[in-house]
């Protein structure tokens, strides 16, 4: 377990300095940005300042989510390799279309094909369509689709979709896990309290930046 947790610790800080040098790159090309647009923010009674703040953080917010979702979604599946060795990635031919040509499962364990997000806020009607495809074909190769988010939306069009998507892995015989249910199902699935662990992560980060 220890060793575990040391693999958790090292993925944090890959992805945290990988992160800082993606902003920071992109703080610098900013500089060069045209600001012509910031005639726009005026008008709509947003000062140059703030103009630039806003599309500073809106750039950082894209690489943020980002990282934070592959980090935690690479840490998930670590968590059930420890448990399940012969646990892997899996990509699927998509025998129902053409459009995408073939469709990844996060991690296939036995039977049971999860599908990984930290959080799920889109509020595209396509994500569907999508989704009952991607589903209906991974059910098809005979596996369970199982789908795991560990922080639901707070918006109500996103909440919809989300609400009709835990319909649709339930109608084809698949599990939709989300908030703490989603910490928990990885605590008594794999043994592993990664909640715990990240916390842990988190509190000695904070620690160390003096907070």
């Amino acid at each position: 377990m220890q060793t575990l947790i040391q693999t958790i610790e090292a993925l944090a800080n890959k992805y945290a300095a990988e992160l800082d040098a993606k902003v920071a790159e992109r703080m610098e090309e900013m500089k060069e940005d045209d600001t012509s647009h910031y005639l726009i923010y005026s008008v709509l009674g947003i000062t140059d300042e703030e103009g630039n703040l806003i599309d500073l953080y809106q750039n950082k917010g894209r690489f943020l989510y980002k990282y934070a979702g592959s980090f935690l979604e690479e840490a998930a599946i670590l968590c059930f390799q420890y448990k399940f060795p012969q646990a892997r990635k899996e990509r699927v031919d998509n025998t129902l279309g053409s459009r995408p040509k073939r469709f990844e499962i996060d991690c296939l364990v036995d039977n049971n094909a999860y599908e990984i997000k930290w959080r799920d806020a889109t509020t595209d009607g396509d994500h569907i369509t999508k989704e009952h495809t991607r589903v209906k074909v991974i059910q098809g190769y005979g596996y369970k689709p199982i789908r795991i988010m560990f922080y639901y939306p707070n918006r109500d069009q996103a909440i919809k979709i989300q609400k009709t998507l835990e319909t649709l892995y339930h109608g084809v015989d698949g599990e939709y896990i989300y908030g703490d249910s989603a910490w928990q199902y990885i605590k008594d699935t794999t043994e592993v309290d990664l909640k715990q662990i990240l916390t842990n992560i988190a509190e000695a980060k904070r620690r160390k930046r003096g907070n």
